[in-house]
C-alpha cells in the first residue's frame, strides 16, 4: 500500500493523501485583490488530486507584499476579491485550501520576476515604497535600506497577522500556514545576518524568535481549534553565521510547544551570498532532522518530483507529507500520475473519470 496515497492529519485537519501543493506566488492581483486569473488558476490545483493546496504568499498589510502585483488579505476589498475567486472552486472541488500570510519585510518593493528580473523598485517609483525590517540593512548591497521596526510597528505586524487570520477563517478555509522563510520578514527576525537589533527581538536565539512565536501565538489564539495552524521555515541560509538546521530544531520545539500542528520545511531565501546545490531531495535531510527532534507532522519539499522518490521520503520515515511547487505548475496531475505509478486510489471530478488510462481506471475513484 502507498503511504504517500494514505490519509494524514495536520492537527484538526485530515488529508485524503500526504502530496500538498506549496504556495506559489502568482503575481497577477490589483491592488492586493484577486483577479480573474485567481479565479481559474485555483479551480486548476484543486482539480489536481492532491490532498491540500496552499494558496499563495497573501500579504497581511499592502507594504507586506513581495511586489505591487501580490495579493492580500488585509481590508474588506481583498476578503470579498479572494471570496469571488474562490467561489468557483469551492463548488467545484471538496479538496482542504489552505492560504500562507506573509509579510515580505525588505524583499518587498520589486518587480514582478518576469519584469527586470524582479529587481527592487526604490521608495519613489509609483510600483514602489519604504520597505521594513528587524534592522535597517538592504537585501542587496547597495539598495534602499528599510526601516527598522520600532515597537509600535512591530505591535502592528502581529496585529495584522490576526486580522487577515480572521479574514481566512471568514472565508471558510481550512488551514493557516504562516511564512517565515525564504528571507521574508519572520526570518529577517530570525537570522544574525538580517538582524543587529539590540533589544528584546535582537541578540539571543530566544529574542530573534520572539516576534514569530508571538505572532502564532496571537494568530492561534484568534482563530477556531478546527482551523490548522502551521509555519513554514527555511532551516538554513545556507549562508555561515546565519540561520541554520541546530536552531530551526529550537524554534520547532518551541513551535510545537504552542500548538503548532505542523511544520514545512525549505531553506534559503534571505542573503544573496547563499551557495546552493539544488538537486533532487535535497532539502528532505532537514525536514528528517526536525521530524526526529518533534512530534507534529513535517513536510519536506525541494526537487520533490518522481512518484517513487516522494514514495520513499514516507517509507523511510524521513517526513510525514511533501509537497511540490514548481512540479505542480508544470503538470497539474502530478498527483493522478503518482496514483497510477504506485498503484493507488485518488479521486478525480467525475466529469474526468473516463480520463484515465484503461490500465488504471478502477485507480481514478469520484471525489466527493
Amino acid at each position: 500500500m502507498s503511504l504517500l496515497f494514505s490519509p494524514v492529519d495536520l492537527g484538526p485537519l485530515r488529508l485524503s493523501n500526504r502530496i500538498v501543493v506549496e504556495p506559489m506566488c502568482q503575481y497577477s492581483a490589483e491592488e492586493g485583490r484577486a483577479t480573474d486569473w485567481h479565479a481559474f488558476h485555483w479551480p486548476n490545483l484543486a482539480q489536481s488530486g492532491a490532498g491540500l493546496a496552499i494558496i499563495e504568499a497573501t500579504a497581511v498589510e499592502p507594504r507586506g507584499r513581495i511586489s505591487w502585483a501580490d495579493i492580500g488579505l488585509w481590508d474588506d476589498a481583498t476578503e470579498q476579491a479572494f471570496a469571488n475567486a474562490l467561489a468557483a472552486t469551492r463548488r467545484h472541488s471538496a479538496m482542504p485550501l489552505g492560504v500562507q500570510l506573509a509579510h515580505a519585510g525588505r524583499k518587498a518593493s520589486t518587480h514582478r520576476p518576469w519584469d527586470h528580473h524582479g529587481a527592487a523598485i526604490p521608495p519613489d517609483d509609483v510600483h514602489g515604497w519604504q520597505t521594513v525590517s528587524a534592522s535597517a540593512t538592504p537585501y542587496a548591497e547597495g539598495g534602499v535600506p528599510p526601516i527598522a521596526l520600532d515597537q509600535a510597528g512591530i505591535d502592528d505586524v502581529v496585529a495584522a497577522f490576526v486580522a487577515s487570520a480572521r479574514r481566512a477563517v471568514r472565508l471558510g478555509l481550512d488551514l493557516i500556514e504562516i511564512h517565515a522563510a525564504h528571507g521574508y520578514l519572520l526570518h529577517q527576525f530570525l537570522s544574525p545576518l538580517s538582524n543587529q537589533r539590540d533589544d528584546a527581538y535582537g541578540g539571543s536565539l530566544e529574542n530573534r524568535m520572539r516576534l514569530l512565536l508571538q505572532v502564532f501565538d496571537a494568530v492561534k489564539a484568534a482563530v477556531p481549534a478546527t482551523m490548522a495552524l502551521g509555519v513554514r521555515i527555511s532551516a538554513t541560509d545556507w549562508v555561515e553565521g546565519g540561520w541554520d538546521l541546530a536552531q530551526s530544531i529550537v524554534l520547532a520545539k518551541a513551535l510545537e510547544a504552542r500548538g503548532c500542528h505542523f511544520i514545512d520545511v525549505s531553506s534559503g531565501g534571505l542573503h544573496p551570498a547563499q551557495r546552493i546545490t539544488a538537486v533532487p531531495g535535497y532539502q528532505v535531510p532537514f525536514a528528517d532532522a526536525i521530524k526526529q527532534e518533534v512530534a507534529m507532522p513535517v513536510i519536506a519539499v525541494g526537487l520533490i518530483t518522481e512518484p517513487q522518490q516522494a514514495e520513499d521520503i514516507l517509507q523511510q520515515g524521513r517526513a510525514d507529507a511533501v509537497a511540490l511547487a514548481r512540479g505542480i505548475l508544470y503538470d497539474p496531475r502530478w498527483p493522478w500520475h503518482a496514483a497510477a505509478a504506485l498503484g493507488a486510489d485518488v479521486a478525480v471530478a467525475p466529469q474526468y473519470l473516463r480520463s484515465a488510462p484503461r490500465e488504471h481506471a478502477a485507480r481514478f475513484v469520484q471525489a466527493a
